[in-house]
């Protein structure tokens, strides 16, 4: 692969693969986290879900943390950064936005990431906002739009925006600032340092209001079998394997690419869904498929 004068490089069947991996795991994420609704408070189970990780990571980890303590004490800052946009605020906004907010209204908003990635760079970080890539969002949110309106574009008007999209705004904003600053600033660490010390910081942000989310919620944290499965499954596979996939994106193609595949979630969500439901995908499914991969194809032009 050859960079370009942005920093998007053009796709290979690796980084097409770590690009994709990332948001199929994480539609999958959106599927079992509904079914701990009613049992586990949503910060809590951010909570919860990355202390898994963390203790499931820390043998693979805690070895290199001693041998780059000098590399995480200078870029202090930055990790702390990382890991408060990531693990403490993303997904946690995220769990809070579907408490009180539709699947529809959060996927609509959450496919809105590579506008506010565009605008992230060129506010923050100086970057050039090129017509393609304003295209190229612009089509993947139409693709993403048409899916989850099921083809029937009468839907779009039976929206009603509530308190919870304010807090998927912020976790979309907060997501898209995690990509550019990983994306920049990242420290030169390997994979399982960086996003040990991001879990970390995390929990260390985040028990004060899991604490109080627990002392004042009348939902109480009901253990079960079940439970234990779905933190099992989010511990693992979209919380260690895919920002592990996502880390390596961002390193083979650049900031803005990636984001324009995180619009692909919803859409894996409705094929998922109704998979599991002994329903096959319908037209429309291809059709915001096709429409989504052409605006990804439209913003990885050189």
């Amino acid at each position: 692969m050859h960079a370009s004068a942005t920093g998007t490089r053009r796709l290979d069947w690796t980084t097409l693969f770590l690009l994709t991996f990332p948001p199929l795991s994480w539609a999958g994420n959106a599927i079992v986290g509904r079914l701990a609704a009613g049992t586990v408070p949503p910060v809590t189970l951010n909570f919860v879900r990355w202390l898994l990780a963390g203790l499931l990571l820390a043998p693979y980890a805690w070895r290199g943390v001693i041998e780059h303590h000098a590399t995480l004490r200078r870029h202090a800052g930055v990790i702390v950064a990382l890991g408060m946009l990531s693990i403490a605020s993303y997904n946690a906004l995220q769990y809070l936005a579907l408490t009180t907010s539709t699947p529809i209204n959060v996927t609509l908003i959450g496919a809105s990431t590579p506008l506010f990635l565009l605008l992230i760079g060129a506010t923050c970080f100086h970057e050039k906002m090129k017509p393609w890539h304003v295209a190229g969002a612009l089509l993947c949110l139409v693709g993403v739009s048409f899916v989850l309106v099921r083809g029937e574009i009468g839907r779009l008007a039976q929206l009603d925006f509530v308190a919870g999209d304010l807090f998927m705004l912020a976790a979309t904003i907060a997501w898209s600032a995690y990509t550019w600053l990983l994306r920049k600033q990242r420290p030169q660490l390997p994979l399982p340092v960086l996003l040990f010390a991001q879990i970390v910081t995390g929990l260390v942000v985040s028990a004060p209001v899991t604490a109080w989310e627990l002392m004042t919620l009348d939902q109480p944290f009901q253990w079960s079998g079940k439970v234990a499965a779905i933190l099992l499954y989010v511990a693992t596979i979209p919380s260690l394997l895919a920002y592990f996939a996502w880390d390596r994106a961002i390193a083979r193609a650049g900031a803005e690419l990636p984001v324009f595949f995180i619009t692909l979630t919803p859409v894996f969500a409705a094929l998922l869904s109704t998979l599991l439901l002994g329903d096959w995908p319908r037209w429309y499914h291809g059709v915001g498929l096709v429409t989504i991969g052409a605006g990804i194809w439209l913003a990885q032009r050189r």
